[in-house]
């Protein structure tokens, strides 16, 4: 199994000579499989360069099975310009989880980028097969020769986490995720009871990453940023370092750089934390993630 990154900002595209050397492109993640069936995560601009590379590589029909962790745009927003859509004999399958404010599933992702006020071609009119399967929160599904579990993660929306499992070797992504925190104060009537909500959904992220191969994780803002931005949905590079540490994974790429911060803002950041953490690794390898960069497990 090996993967690659087309997309590893957060938030919003942010191309130009300050993200040059880690890209500008939002979320968005290859996957093949021992068999080659493939595997995308998250639809963000990234998918469109993904796209194009499948095209030239000149290979009919395409299949492709595409994740998404969560709705907001910057996961989603490359879909409609995902190639293979409009490639008669290819068959798209989008998998997701419903949203609980519409009880809608993930059909409605697409439905609603599709509307004619924002974007001109309606999926009646794309070629390929498109088809949906809506995900059971924590219910593992068969994609080719890999298995693909789910959690759900800290998100302001739903946000599964998946992990992919194939022939011995295993790959995480969080998507975006804050770690939980008591949103009570201690002397409050509900501290108790939603610190072990808390530690309950935390010990289930934890479970499902534990022992993975590669843990990939949002680490949108650094430990000084965090306090102004608390409930937002992201995470640190510090709480991305100890969530690898705490379920024992074997290699973690930090993605999901924040908009405004340089290639090499995000290098001296990255730097910083290394140095603060580099007696507690144990063995564990960490890396900026950038577009282009192909993993092999």
């Amino acid at each position: 199994m090996k993967f690659k990154f087309w997309g590893v900002r957060g938030s919003i595209p942010s191309p130009g000579p300050r993200t040059v050397r880690y890209g500008g492109n939002t979320t968005c993640i290859e996957v093949r499989t021992d068999d080659d069936t493939l595997i995308i995560i998250d639809g963000g601009t990234g998918i469109f360069c993904l796209a194009q590379s499948l095209v030239a590589s000149g290979k009919r029909p395409i299949h492709a099975n595409i994740f998404i962790t969560h709705s907001h745009w910057d996961h989603i927003h490359g879909l409609p310009f995902f190639s293979p859509l409009f490639i008669k004999g290819s068959r798209v399958r989008l998998h997701g989880a419903i949203d609980p404010d519409t009880g809608k599933g993930v059909e409605h992702v697409m439905g609603v980028q599709l509307q004619n006020s924002y974007f001109p071609v309606s999926e009646t009119q794309m070629d390929a097969t498109i088809e949906y399967q809506t995900l059971t929160v924590g219910v593992p599904v068969q994609v080719g020769d890999a298995t693909v579990s789910n959690v759900v993660m800290s998100h302001p929306v739903t946000d599964l986490g998946y992990r992919i499992d194939c022939n011995g070797k295993s790959m995480f992504f969080t998507g975006d995720h804050e770690p939980l925190f008591n949103i009570y104060p201690a002397n409050h009537p509900e501290h108790v009871a939603f610190q072990e909500h808390v530690e309950q959904r935390t010990a289930a992220i934890d479970d499902l990453i534990r022992g993975t191969d590669v843990l990939v994780i949002d680490c949108s803002y650094t430990r000084e940023e965090y306090p102004s931005k608390v409930g937002w949905g992201h995470g640190t590079f510090d709480s991305a370092l100890d969530m690898a540490l705490r379920a024992g994974a074997k290699k973690l790429y930090c993605t999901h750089h924040e908009p405004t911060r340089s290639d090499d803002e995000l290098e001296a950041v990255f730097a910083e934390v290394m140095a603060r953490y580099e007696s507690q690794l144990n063995g564990l390898q960490v890396f900026l993630a950038y577009e282009g960069l192909e993993v092999a497990l």
